[in-house]
């Protein structure tokens, strides 16, 4: 029977005016307090219900204006008991059917009053259980976990809607099987599946992996506990389970992470430490400790026991780091500097560090690390003395030598009184050391020479290689700009002494160009430059000397820059022309050809003669397209010479061979291309090649002359006797010409010994039957000797300087009248 405390509400529907006054004694006889409210029709029914909700109906099977099925359509929310008359059982079926809770059967004596408040409790009673158990069921269905019961033979007999989402089965796949299908047959489970008496009254919790529909496998966390009825008798086991592996995988990956950490701190070979600001204690690990030669015990767990071992000149920064990380100033902490270890060295380390806020900011802790980077910081100073260093010499480089003088030229633009002097020094002849001896010998001799110049200056000048043999040389702090002659004179004198290269003795000078801050300078480049142009002016004047900058030198310096760029552009521009100087036959005066020489018609110059241009042309690589020029135009000048003069059809023209030329390996095609589109005879072609030329690589030079006779080119050997070295290889190269240098014919009239140089190589042609031209024939006395001496052919200002291609025509048409007079013999 229900309590005191709860009233029951009942609703009658009684159209009989007996039977309500039969309810309403039964309501004030019962033992249990009901409220209650009397309907006489649905339509009043109907009107009550729109008001009230009830706990129990009681109706009437037979009403005015319908039945209790038409009671039991409204939507109630309550039990219907009906009540029917005497041998009416088939309608109270009906009403069974559609939905009531029971029926009573009405008797005359009212007997039926007595099982109404039994009914009436049964029916509120099991309308309350089964709300109670809707509740409980939408609960089930509303949360994430999955629930399953089973019942004492371990048959699943209810799952929620979670269980079948997570584990995949439908609910008719799993009613009434084993509970233990769900566990992964072979793992090792926290909770195995038991039989459900074997459950702890307490209930129980452990991770095991049961299995999906689809074969996977699910790690669980399940929650399972027994369930009682009212006699305290077990019916079942109710459990929970949810799926953990998302919270499995984040665990294995903070495992694997922790590994990784491990080992590459390991593998790193790194210290750590962890600092409680608030308290002030440090934690050093025991790698941080040995990096530094300590054992556990002999650090401290302060911060001082760091910052004692830091060398004194790194320890500021590193405070001031430190803190401007801990005020927030810096995303991280990282700094390098210099530690004592145990044995008293010091030792390169790298710390890095970050700080960890609070909720206000406050910096509660900080932890990094520290590794030790001897090795790297001298890698690295290796590397940057590399970089400032010449690899050879081990002198400063040009970028070291020109950060210095960056500095030299501020200092002197804030101190008046601050004087320094730079030395531009290049070495002469250094090449011919590499040719002869071999790099390896002129790499010696550049360590020797950078020794030299070492020991020639004062303490805190500054000697560096720029490259090749070239040197640079900055003298500061001069009380007196003389003091950079005499240094440039202790280094002549110490080049004199000869050096000691590969068992040989090597002689070597230098031309050293100086320049000096008092002509004022506000970029280190133009002070190297103009110590540069004088060290050039030094080297035109003989070499072996100094010679100390002007601004007129930096002018000529300019012009020849110029000169150099406008020669680029001298064959597009058509600005060369040929002159011809007669070659004549001494003995009668006779033109025996002439010798094509080249001039540059200049703009701004005017006529310019090959040495003012030609060794220009050789530093910039068009001396060979110029050797080209004047071949193809010398050509094709006597082309039209012989289509045009009889006299001509004989004659031969002689063209100068640049030493390029003669190196280059196109040089027999290039001569063969010519004489096929001038369409010149090969034998009227003289080719002139120095002394010099053919005796920088005879072999080679044998070949290409041999070839250029394959073509009937007929080969003069120019400027002979000036050199020795080529008189006993002579007659190893194919000429047919020796012409005698005009330094010869020069001072032959007044030195004995250079007449008998010249007789000697008279008579030397002769013997090889060559034919022998004399070059710069001046005077009449000269001349005289050569005839003497029996020279056959001569050329010089005495018969004519040279002159354009019409002069040269008018002699071809005109003959000796055009020459003075002078040169013919008057015997004949």
């Amino acid at each position: 029977m229900s309590t005191e405390s709860e009233r029951i509400k009942l609703l009658l529907i009684e159209d009989d005016p007996v039977d309500r006054m039969a309810f309403e004694r039964f309501v004030r006889l019962a033992n249990q307090p009901y409220d209650y409210t009397l309907a006489t029709s649905l339509a009043e029914t109907d009107a009550i219900l729109g008001r009230e909700r009830f706990d129990v109906v009681l109706t009437d099977y037979h009403l005015g204006d319908g039945t209790a099925v038409d009671v039991l359509r409204r939507d109630l929310d309550a039990p219907v008991v009906v009540i029917t008359g005497a041998g009416d059982e088939e309608t109270a079926i009906q009403a069974m059917r559609a939905g009531a809770f029971d029926y009573l059967i009405k008797d005359t004596e009212r007997g039926y009053l007595k099982m109404m408040a039994v009914t009436v409790d049964s029916a509120y009673r099991h309308h309350a259980a089964e709300a109670k158990a809707r509740m409980l069921s939408q609960a089930v269905e509303c949360i994430n976990d999955c629930i399953f019961i089973s019942d004492l033979d371990d048959r699943l007999t209810f799952v929620n809607e979670t269980f079948v989402r997570t584990y995949g089965f439908d609910e008719s796949e799993v009613l009434g099987q084993p509970c233990a299908m769900l566990w992964m047959a072979g793992a090792d489970h926290e909770l195995q599946p038991v039989e459900a008496t074997a459950v702890p009254a307490g209930g129980e919790q452990g991770e095991c992996l049961h299995r999906r529909k689809d074969g996977s496998a699910m790690p669980v966390l399940l929650s399972r506990s027994p369930i009682y009825d009212e006699r305290g008798n077990q019916v079942a086991v109710v459990s929970a389970s949810r799926d953990i592996t998302a919270r499995k995988l984040n665990e294995q990956a903070l495992r694997e992470s922790e590994e990784r950490y491990a080992l590459a701190a390991a593998g790193a070979n790194d210290g750590l430490w962890d600092w409680d600001v608030k308290s002030g204690k440090v934690h050093y690990s025991p790698r941080w400790k040995m990096t530094l030669g300590y054992r556990e015990d002999e650090i401290g767990d302060t911060p001082d026991a760091w910052f004692d071992l830091v060398h004194p000149e790194d320890l500021d920064l590193l405070r001031a780091q430190l803190e401007a990380h801990l005020h927030g100033k810096t995303p991280h902490f990282e700094n390098e500097h210099r530690m004592r270890t145990k044995s008293g060295e010091y030792r390169w380390v790298q710390t890095r560090g970050l700080a960890v806020r609070d909720a206000n900011d406050e910096v509660y802790r900080m932890a990094g690390s520290q590794r030790d980077i001897t090795d790297k910081k001298r890698v690295e100073e290796q590397l940057s003395h590399a970089a400032l260093h010449d690899a050879l010499t081990g002198l400063p480089n040009r970028t070291l030598f020109m950060d210095r003088l960056r500095h030299a030229v501020h200092r002197a633009g804030r101190k008046s009184s601050y004087n320094f002097g730079v030395i531009f020094l290049d070495l002469d002849r250094f090449k011919v050391v590499n040719d002869s001896l071999g790099h390896a010998a002129g790499d010696q001799l550049l360590m020797g020479i950078g020794r030299r110049l070492e020991s020639c200056l004062r303490l805190g000048d500054t000697v560096a290689r720029l490259g090749g043999d070239e040197f640079a040389i900055l003298l500061e702090d001069l009380e007196d700009e003389r003091q950079v002659d005499r240094v440039a004179e202790r280094i002549q004198q110490s080049l004199q002494e000869p050096f000691e290269v590969c068992g040989q003795e090597i002689f070597t000078t230098a031309s050293l160009g100086i320049a000096l801050s008092s002509t004022g300078y506000e970029r280190p480049e133009d002070i190297l430059r103009d110590a540069d142009t004088a060290m050039y002016r030094a080297k035109s004047l003989g070499r072996t000397r100094q010679v100390v900058f002007n601004p007129e030198m930096h002018a000529s310096a300019v012009t020849q820059l110029q000169l150099e760029s406008d020669l680029r552009h001298v064959l597009e521009r058509d600005e060369l022309a040929l002159h011809y100087q007669p070659i004549l036959a001494l003995d009668s005066g006779r033109l025996a050809g002439f010798e094509a020489l080249v001039r540059w018609r200049h703009p701004e110059h005017g006529l310019m003669s090959p040495g003012d241009f030609l060794p220009l042309a050789r530093e910039t690589g068009m001396s060979m397209a110029i050797g080209r020029w004047v071949l193809h135009a010398a050509c094709s000048q006597l082309k039209r010479w012989q289509e045009t003069h009889a006299e001509a059809a004989e004659l031969p023209i002689s063209v100068n061979l640049d030493a390029r030329m003669l190196a280059n390996p196109e040089l027999v095609e290039t001569v063969a291309e010519v004489l096929r589109d001038t369409g010149v005879a090969a034998s009227a072609l003289q080719l002139d090649l120095t002394e010099g030329m053919m005796m920088q690589s005879p072999e080679t030079t044998t070949g290409v002359l041999h070839r250029l006779r394959e073509l009937s080119v007929r080969l003069h050997i120019d400027d002979f006797g000036t050199g020795y070295s080529s008189l006993s290889q002579l007659h190893r190269f194919p000429v047919d010409a020796l012409k005698i240098d005009r330094s010869l014919i020069g001072r032959m009239s007044i030195e004995r010994e250079d007449l008998e140089i010249v007789r000697t190589i008279v008579a030397l042609a002769r013997s090889l039957d060559l034919a022998v031209v004399a070059e710069g024939i001046e005077t009449i006395e000269q001349l005289a000797h050569l005839r003497t001496l029996g020279c056959e052919l001569g050329q010089g200002f005495l018969f004519s300087r040279p002159h354009d291609a019409a002069f040269a025509e008018r002699l071809i048409v005109e003959g000796l009248p055009a020459l003075p007079a002078l040169v013919v013999r008057s015997d004949g």
